[in-house]
């Protein structure tokens, strides 16, 4: 067995700890000790998963506040209920993860803080890829997700037309920017 630790970000104190079988490939022992710890209903506030790879991980219900996922791969997670409230997302990839419920309130998202009840919607899998359309509320207006490409709403119709023109996929994504728009109409918090 391969033991395995969960530490602070900011005290480096353990926060979790287990074993883990020495058949597990290395890069998934991160992974398991999470899934562990969720299972087990440990306290992981500020927990440092910087660069973690927490491929379809389930994860639901995990304590996650203030912690660091900062370049995080969590494709396909299961981060339903999970408490994720200022929680470092910064270059954590989110494509699929499954957000029912999740406390995000005030989560770093690059630079941005993401806002309101339900600030990650998604949509697909469309376009060229044939993958999921991730729109961000954030603090500093929608951030996009799509593929390679993270930025503004302005920023992506600028890519779109460089790299669809007016083809199908462009026209599929146009049509989901506008559900994207109402989301953020209806989401997005009012000023005082």
């Amino acid at each position: 067995m391969t033991k395995i630790q969960i530490k602070h970000r900011f005290t480096d104190s353990v926060l979790f700890e287990c074993d883990a079988p020495d058949d597990l490939d290395s890069g998934l022992h991160t992974r398991y000790a999470l899934e562990k710890a969720t299972q087990a209903g440990a306290n992981l506030v500020g927990a440092n998963l910087a660069r973690a790879y927490l491929v379809g991980a389930n994860l639901v219900g995990a304590n996650l506040v203030g912690a660091n996922l900062d370049g995080a791969n969590l494709v396909g997670a299961n981060l339903a209920r999970a408490y994720l409230a200022r929680a470092n997302l910064d270059g954590a990839n989110l494509v699929g993860a499954y957000l029912a419920r999740a406390n995000l309130d005030g989560a770093n998202l690059d630079g941005a803080k993401l806002i309101g009840e339900r600030p990650v919607f998604q949509i697909g899998p469309i376009g060229s890829r044939c993958a999921y359309f991730v729109a961000y509320l954030t603090d500093k207006g929608i951030k996009l997700l799509a593929g390679c490409f993270f930025g503004s709403l302005d920023e992506f119709v600028a890519k779109l037309s460089e790299e669809h023109g007016d083809n199908e996929h462009a026209i599929e994504y146009r049509a989901a920017l506008e559900l994207i728009k109402a989301h953020s109409e209806i989401w997005t918090p009012k000023e005082g």
